[in-house]
């Protein structure tokens, strides 16, 4: 028997009341309501667990322990949500490219998903961290679209045609607007990414050394007028006009203290996220 959500948990999870018929509003609430209560990190990697995608664990870790995760887990529990709901939805690949030279080709380890509505293609995609948009993007434009919170564009590369169509090689580049800047997030083909890809690259991503995941802490969840972001040793908030206001941690007390303060993610006294930013001991 296939595996389906508890859309019940989910809609109280997020905090969501939209209608539950597949139209782009409701799709556009959800999202938005998912990135504000659901936070993005990655403290699994660093705590040494295994992050399972079977749909069940994914759904409990995100749901009824009301923590938060990153793209496979997030992306995969609204994959499931979408179509129980029924939407037409599809898993895509992706290279994230925040940071990155157009000329250096990342890894596929980013997913992100495609909601087709009365026949107009839409990227959604809530586990991109502390930019992931907060409603549905179409992806048949190249238009600037105003979000809740940043603008965004998608930039292409390659052959298209006028109604979105494209050859095997052409690219999308996601960009977000931050203040006066455009900066590039994400790099999609529009392939699929089956649940054997999505495997591997998880794999990748939670255990291989050169992940950025077990290098740095990274939390982050939307607010209503704007982002809280947790990088290592540094919390910010973001407004709307894409200033930060920055704190400073100096204990692993206090970390722990701001991430059940800010993101509803609580632990227990004493634990410690093994990576190299957070050495305590090190001057800052």
């Amino acid at each position: 028997m296939a595996w389906t959500p508890d859309l019940n948990a989910y809609f109280d999870r997020i905090g969501c009341s939209a209608d539950r018929v597949p139209t782009l509003a409701n799709l556009n609430a959800l999202v938005c309501a998912h990135v504000q209560a659901v936070p993005f990190e990655n403290l699994d990697v660093l705590l040494g667990r295994h992050i399972d995608l079977n749909p069940a664990s994914v759904e409990r870790k995100l749901i009824a322990d009301r923590r938060g995760g990153y793209c496979f887990e997030q992306n995969s529990l609204l994959l499931h949500v979408l179509t129980a709901l029924g939407y037409d939805a599809v898993p895509l690949s992706a290279r994230v490219r925040k940071g990155r030279p157009r000329d250096f080709t990342p890894p596929r380890t980013h997913m992100a998903l495609q909601v087709t509505l009365e026949d107009r293609p839409y990227l959604v995609d809530v586990g991109i961290g502390a930019l992931s948009p907060t409603c549905a993007l179409r992806l048949d434009t190249t238009d600037i679209q105003q979000t809740p919170h940043e603008p965004r564009r998608l930039a292409r590369e390659g052959a298209w045609t006028d109604d979105g169509r494209r050859d095997p090689e052409a690219r999308l580049f996601h960009h977000v607007r931050l203040g006066d800047e455009w900066i590039e997030l994400c790099e999609l083909t529009l392939e699929q990414m089956p649940a054997i890809d999505r495997e591997v690259a998880n794999w990748y991503t939670s255990t291989h050394p050169d992940s950025n995941f077990k290098h740095h802490l990274m939390v982050a969840r939307g607010t209503d007028d704007g982002r809280v972001t947790l990088i290592d040793r540094t919390f910010k908030r973001r407004g709307p006009n894409g200033k930060s206001d920055k704190t400073q941690i100096n204990s692993p007390t206090q970390l722990l203290e701001l991430l059940d303060r800010h993101f509803g993610l609580t632990f227990p006294t004493g634990t410690e996220f093994n990576c190299p930013a957070l050495d305590w001991s090190a001057p800052r």
